[in-house]
């Protein structure tokens, strides 16, 4: 799974999720792409998931290419826990997505495989989504 080898700090705040994405909306690498729709986190499992399901459909044909990473530690409190006592210890890692943010981009397949393989990602996705493709210049 994805998570940074090193971090400056251990513990982040939470921060804001809205606005839109300021980069990575543009088909750069594929032919194809999972757009995102929506503001949210995107969990390192999350990302593993659909990358799993888009190469089990695709049968390891074509490339794909992930376009964020999870670099957001997010610390969960144990249940049934009182207030207080400060922060808790990161347990996972997530990345921060705002709408128009490419997610998983894909090359060297046919459409028709590359959508139903986003189709497949997109279940795994906390965020709603769509496919797009390259716009040729």
């Amino acid at each position: 799974m994805l998570s940074p080898a090193k971090v400056k700090f251990r513990k982040q705040q939470r921060g804001k999720r809205r606005g839109l994405s300021k980069g990575g909306c543009r088909v750069d690498f594929g032919d194809y792409g999972l757009q995102l729709l929506g503001c949210g986190w995107v969990t390192a499992r999350q990302i593993e998931a659909g990358r799993v399901a888009i190469m089990r459909h695709v049968r390891r044909a074509g490339k794909l290419w992930i376009r964020v990473f999870p670099d957001k530690p997010i610390g969960k409190k144990p249940a049934e826990t009182r207030m207080g006592k400060g922060k808790s210890v990161p347990e996972e890692w997530v990345a921060v997505v705002r709408p128009g943010r490419m997610l998983y981009e894909l090359g060297g397949v046919p459409e028709s495989v590359a959508r139903q393989a986003f189709a497949l990602a997109a279940h795994k996705l906390p965020v709603r989504s769509r496919f797009v493709r390259r716009e040729v210049l």
